[in-house]
């Protein structure tokens, strides 16, 4: 059965993205949509799965990765003050509001602060796709805004620790914090000096496609450790990109990580977004869900685009690098969970929680799409259909061989 509903989700997904597309939309609006459609709230056809759920788990991590490879490490160093401005005062924004927004709809002062902290998480998976198929992820903008997810959930997870041994949970900060140094300084040496070496030695072994299996094993690695240490996988995907850009094997890693992923795990991951939205029962609290979403979406707006707007990036473009840490994706789930866990929240707010996360990851493309329109370089669709790329065509991507910001 899962065959068959495997078969449905990369189907619904090429087609949907592809008439977003034609709409004038991210693709990834289009199967975000699609998702929703053939899931439980609509028709029916697919309901989530541990399976599925694996598979969206590696396609986002492969995604990540692909945005590391991608990476102009120059570039990144040089936006290095602006992401922390971005990544900090949006950080505090949405905790400062969002705890006001609790109290205002019942929470106590712990619930309220832990409701801010939630909304203060920052998961930029939709955001990258976005950027590419702008034609910005290799753009200061877009280096800004990876390198703010970094710093936000660095200190989302810290402000965390520390709130949860407020409520008397068995965490240790001073714990947290060493793990997190421990493994951000591992992961630095080691992307900078293992990982070349590695590679250097991958493509001598006698099997097939040894440098990319070799790729996809460091970076899942570096996935589990960074999850282990309490950051998200993403990052440690992440940083695995960077660590292989710097080498001369960076292209041809590259082209065949996204071959494979926008083949299967990439397309799974957007739609599994979809299906995981459950409508029933949600009714009651319509009213609280409103309010929620808008203090998500505008504290994030706020926050990120005045830190981008102190970086001395124009409104236009501050506003747009706002609307790219809007959505709160996998990392504001993990954080509902836990609060759900330690009785911090009850199962109605939970409820709630997680449609204000899955309505901000659907609206962020849409917003980048908008506030990015004056500089937006994407290829049209007859362009696309006739490149040679081996990506996802109709995914409104552009070509690998053009560099969109010359």
């Amino acid at each position: 059965m899962f065959i068959l509903q495997l078969a449905l989700i990369l189907f619904v997904s090429k087609i949907a993205g592809d008439i977003s597309v034609r709409l004038g939309q991210p693709s990834v609006v289009g199967k975000l949509v699609a998702g929703i459609v053939i899931g439980p709230s609509v028709l029916g056809l697919v309901h989530d799965s541990e399976l599925l759920s694996e598979m969206s788990r590696i396609g986002v991590i492969l995604l990540m990765f692909l945005a590391g490879l991608e990476t102009d490490l120059d570039e990144f160093k040089k936006s290095a003050k602006s992401s922390i401005l971005v990544g900090s005062v949006g950080v505090a924004f949405p905790l400062v509001f969002g705890a006001l927004a609790g109290r205002l709809l019942g929470l106590d002062w712990l619930g309220a602060a832990f409701l801010g902290l939630l909304l203060s998480a920052t998961s930029v998976s939709i955001s990258v796709q976005t950027l590419k198929e702008l034609g910005k992820l290799k753009s200061k903008e877009g280096m800004v805004v990876l390198g703010a997810a970094v710093i936000d959930d660095v200190l989302v997870m810290v402000a965390l620790a520390f709130l949860m041994s407020l409520a008397g949970g068995d965490t240790n900060l001073g714990i947290v914090l060493l793990k997190k140094a421990v493994f951000f300084f591992i992961a630095i040496f080691a992307a900078w000096k293992v990982v070349p070496w590695l590679l250097g030695k991958l493509p001598y072994l006698k099997v097939t496609e040894p440098l990319l299996s070799g790729s996809f094993i460091i970076c899942f690695l570096f996935a589990y450790f960074s999850e282990t240490a309490g950051v998200a996988a993403i990052i440690g995907a992440y940083i695995t990109g960077i660590a292989i850009s710097t080498t001369k094997y960076q292209e041809k890693v590259f082209h065949k990580t996204e071959t494979v992923s926008y083949s299967i795990f990439v397309p799974v991951f957007f739609t599994s977004i979809g299906i995981q939205t459950e409508l029933e029962g949600t009714g009651p609290f319509l009213g609280m869900m409103a309010i929620l979403i808008i203090v998500a979406v505008l504290t994030k707006i706020a926050g990120g685009g005045l830190g981008a707007r102190w970086a001395k990036f124009s409104w236009e473009d501050s506003l747009g690098i706002g609307s790219a840490m809007v959505s709160r994706g996998e990392v504001a789930l993990i954080i509902a969970g836990i609060g759900l866990e330690e009785k911090l929240l009850s199962g109605d707010w939970f409820t709630v929680l997680v449609m204000v996360v899955l309505v901000t990851t659907i609206v962020t493309p849409v917003m980048m799409k908008f506030f990015f329109r004056g500089k937006q370089e994407a290829v049209s669709v007859e362009d696309l259909k006739k490149s040679d790329v081996q990506a996802d065509a109709y995914t409104g991507f552009p070509p690998n061989n053009i560099d969109k910001n010359k």
